[in-house]
């Protein structure tokens, strides 16, 4: 039986210059931070 080999070569991480509060995004897309958090769970 032959195994298969695997190996993790890298490992990354990624932080944004600048994070969109739920307060601006409900401007944006006439939305209500309640509404937000109950789909994506995010405050």
């Amino acid at each position: 039986m032959s195994k298969i080999h695997a190996a993790i070569t890298a490992v990354n991480g990624y932080v944004p210059d600048y994070v969109l509060t739920n307060e601006e995004l409900e401007m944006l897309v006439e939305t209500s931070d309640e509404w937000i958090t109950s789909r994506t769970g995010i405050k």
